[in-house]
């Protein structure tokens, strides 16, 4: 780690303080400029990696969820695909947070190992099974143990997965 306390930019009034870091996990060092001369550098360090975070999981939903590729350039169809968008993320979370060893995977790995097995969807009166074919990787999502849950939507038919 590297600071400079008083560096002066052109057209900026005042000085600021430059921080160079290496270790926060990319390859070239981080470069943060400040103009809080009162914070500490492990605040500042901290600070950063929070917002380093944000903008990976933005990173991660833009290339998991083709943000970068909205359906069309109406306005109201980009707040819907944004809001589809975000809400995907969540719910890839939260069964990211379920599955053992899985709590850091990207969206990618997720989709591949878990959503792209083909299976087949079983509706009965009260239930909608997805029963999805052998893989390696069932015996993650068993010890997730999914509830069944009860979708309003359905006529409160109950939504449960069968993992064969």
């Amino acid at each position: 780690m590297h600071e400079d306390t008083a560096v002066t930019l052109t057209g900026y009034p005042g000085s600021v303080r430059q921080l160079v870091v290496t270790g926060l996990g990319r390859e070239e060092p981080t470069v943060i400029i400040t103009n809080d001369d009162a914070a500490t550098i492990r605040r500042l360090v901290t600070q950063y990696a929070r917002r380093m975070t944000i903008e990976q999981r933005l990173t991660e939903i833009i290339r998991a969820f083709c943000a970068d590729a909205l359906s069309s350039t109406v306005h109201l169809n980009v707040d819907l695909d944004i809001m589809l968008c975000v809400l995907a993320q969540a719910l890839l979370a939260a069964l990211r947070a379920r599955l053992a060893g899985y709590g850091a995977s990207t969206p990618d790995t997720i989709q591949r190992r878990f959503l792209e097995t083909p299976g087949q969807i079983i509706t009965t009166p009260d239930t909608v099974t997805v029963r999805l074919e052998r893989s390696v990787y069932h015996p993650v999502l068993r010890k997730a143990a999914i509830p069944d849950t009860a979708i309003p939507w359905w006529g409160g038919r109950t939504l449960h997965f069968d993992y064969a």
